[in-house]
């Protein structure tokens, strides 16, 4: 792209993930959003909008006409755009299809599970060159508006945004982690029935945790490993990190730690979030 052309950001995925959500946030966001675009039509529409600062997000996908995942990629490259990927878990996507009655794009008269894996073997070359990949399986819309905008918000431009997420293993494992940590090594305030109902933003248990001598190190040394990666992923262009502790039940030793780990953050001005996912569960 030349100097005077917008940014420009491609987004594709499985049909049924979200990209229409993903879109939206987008726009939202103050891009001028084209939705099942022609590869054909790209050329001319860059060269109308090349006068304009405003950035461009284009959706294509198997619904589009001709659509050709080599042609894209090609295209993607040439143009220096980046490429967000939407996908999903199998089972969740045919859950919602079920729910929606409505018809894969590429089953036909086949079952909706047959469309998915035909689409997933179509769009292996996408997922492939794609930065970022946003599973939202697991995530609300608002969850997804999060990580969309921590990936391209402007004013958030060339700064890191960091969330910092506390889980619990037995709940499962956070799709849209890059970086997780387990910290069941810690003495466990669930065994004392009086800090049982408590979380780890509570004294009592933080205290608790606090008794354990491994407890520093840990902190110290994770430290010392994560602080020096920050302006390296912002030099690399990557604006949006999740860094996930987790313990059994997500609801002390993860949470204290993301506390602590927020409060380090946030002392070194970089913007942070905290996300408790699992503190209010059993």
């Amino acid at each position: 792209m030349s100097a005077l052309q917008p940014p420009l950001l491609f987004i594709t995925g499985l049909s049924g993930a979200g990209m229409s959500s993903a879109l939206k946030v987008l726009e939202d966001l103050g891009y001028e959003v084209f939705d099942n675009f022609p590869l054909s039509l790209i050329d001319n529409l860059l060269e109308e909008s090349g006068e304009y600062k405003k950035p461009i997000a284009i959706g294509i996908d198997t619904r589009t006409r001709n659509f050709d995942p080599a042609a894209i990629v090609e295209k993607v490259q040439a143009l220096g755009a980046k490429l967000m990927f939407v996908t999903c878990d199998e089972g969740i996507l045919q859950k919602r299809y079920t729910e929606t009655r409505r018809r894969h794009p590429l089953a036909g008269d086949r079952p909706v599970s047959a469309g998915i894996k035909k689409e997933l073997s179509l769009l292996f070359p996408l997922k492939e060159i794609a930065d970022p990949i946003i599973d939202t399986t697991d995530l609300s819309i608002h969850d997804l508006r999060r990580i969309v905008s921590g990936h391209f918000e402007e004013n958030r431009k060339n700064r890191l945004t960091v969330t910092i997420m506390s889980f619990g293993f037995k709940h499962g494992l956070p799709r849209e982690a890059d970086i997780v940590m387990d910290v069941r090594f810690l003495k466990n305030p669930h065994w004392d029935v009086k800090l049982r109902p408590f979380s780890g933003k509570d004294k009592n248990v933080a205290e608790y945790i606090e008794g354990d001598s491994s407890l520093e190190g840990f902190l110290r040394h994770f430290k010392d490993m994560i602080g020096p990666l920050f302006d390296r992923y912002t030099h690399e262009g990557k604006n949006y990190l999740t860094i996930a502790f987790g313990c059994t039940g997500g609801k002390h030793r993860s949470v204290y730690v993301s506390e602590k780990m927020s409060e380090w953050l946030n002392a070194k001005n970089i913007l942070t979030t905290v996300e408790h996912r699992d503190i209010d569960r059993a």
